[in-house]
């Protein structure tokens, strides 16, 4: 467990706090900047476009950039930002590309309603990243930077497995102290402490051909195949261990009057213990056909380990919940089902803190948004970790 410290005495702690209220229109404006930046993941000169204007922004802030070039995924951010020498760093862990098409602020634009910040990405996770720009910019203004060293590190392609990215996720983990990831808040502002683990299996039934009609019997089924093998599959969900297996996609046949001569099915994979991925994948490797006459092939495995729940995740927390009774507003923890690059460092064992970004909702969904008055209570949390550790 990294050593914790009261860094930042109380009083300063509630200057970074009104620093940063005095300035929430100015992080309104700086989410507003990203959110009308679409990043679709899969579209690499968008990313790059992005990428480039927060290199910009941190710069400005005297962070030394790195831009880590890709030739396909879009680019990855490394930002530093000096402290004192002889300590690790503490990691700042987040991404900027979203699920939504290049195209989508024209059906679902920015707009501020009602206390509320609307647009695609605002939620996951773009107002997470200003609330780092925020809580470097309140910590300059009172204490005149940051006591420690702190990395930041921003990556493209988040949304649809971390392919490109992961390997660097890992390397920077495991020279810190601490991992916070800026991913939004769950309901009410908690932060995240257990994260499921994910994976993925492609479950592919080859049979033999023939007409329906006339030669029915010299058919092998692959749909009828791989319907035993959705059952065998679902079966293995052990709710209390937290285990999930959910078929999400079939395909196969080709005309109602011909039997399928193939059948495939994807799967989603959840575990809550990282013990649980390599017995997981025993379990559905293992599944053998039930008309020998037909050919399984099964390919895929755990991709993203868990979050657990450590000693040290729960001491992180309440550390949080310390600061955040400080700022003078109540903090929860929760458990959540979906992943994060949080899950990669989790799983190395560095301390991870999730969740730490935006309070709002409707993630991925047309109604996404924030809470705009929660920006400032965000960051300043925050900034008190990065002090505290």
């Amino acid at each position: 467990m990294p050593k914790t410290a009261s860094v930042v005495s109380k009083s300063a702690l509630l200057e970074v706090q009104r620093w940063l209220i005095d300035h929430q229109q100015e992080m309104v404006k700086q989410v507003r900047e990203m959110v009308v930046r679409e990043s679709p993941t899969h579209d690499k000169p968008a990313c790059d476009a992005l990428c480039g204007y927060l290199a910009a922004q941190f710069e400005a802030l005297g962070g030394r950039v790195k831009i880590h070039r890709q030739p396909k995924a879009g680019n990855h951010l490394q930002v530093d930002f000096a402290g004192s020498r002889g300590r690790k760093p503490i990691l700042l862990l987040g991404h900027f590309d979203t699920v939504y098409d290049l195209g989508t602020l024209a059906k679902m634009p920015w707009r501020e309603q009602r206390g509320r910040l609307h647009g695609p990405g605002v939620f996951d996770m773009k107002s997470g990243i200003a609330q780092i720009m925020f809580a470097l910019r309140a910590l300059q203004a009172v204490k005149g930077g940051v006591s420690r060293p702190v990395q930041i590190w921003l990556v493209s392609d988040e949304e649809e497995g971390s392919d490109s990215s992961r390997a660097l996720t890992e390397k920077f983990a495991s020279q810190c102290e601490a991992v916070f990831v800026c991913e939004p808040a769950g309901p009410g502002g908690a932060l995240k402490t257990a994260r499921k683990g994910v994976g993925g299996f492609l479950i592919k039934v080859t049979g033999q051909a023939s007409h329906s009609g006339l030669d029915f019997e010299k058919g092998q089924s692959a749909i009828l195949e791989l319907s035993h093998q959705i059952q065998a599959v679902s079966r293995l969900t052990d709710l209390k261990r937290g285990i999930t297996l959910n078929v999400g996609i079939i395909r196969g046949g080709t005309r109602t009057n011909v039997v399928a001569a193939e059948a495939i099915a994807e799967v989603d994979l959840r575990i809550a213990r990282k013990s649980d991925g390599p017995v997981m994948e025993r379990k559905v490797k293992s599944l053998r056909s039930v008309n020998k006459k037909c050919q399984l092939q099964i390919e895929g495995g755990v991709n993203r380990p868990p979050l657990e729940r450590t000693r040290q995740v729960a001491a992180l927390f309440q550390l949080a919940q310390n600061i955040a009774q400080e700022l003078g507003f109540p903090l929860d923890e929760i458990a959540v089902g979906g992943g994060s690059d949080g899950n990669f460092t989790g799983g190395l064992g560095i301390p991870t803190l999730d969740g730490l970004g935006a309070v709002g909702d409707g993630a991925h969904a047309p109604h996404e948004s924030v809470v705009a008055a929660e920006l400032p209570q965000r960051a300043a949390l925050l900034a008190g970790l990065i002090e505290a550790i």
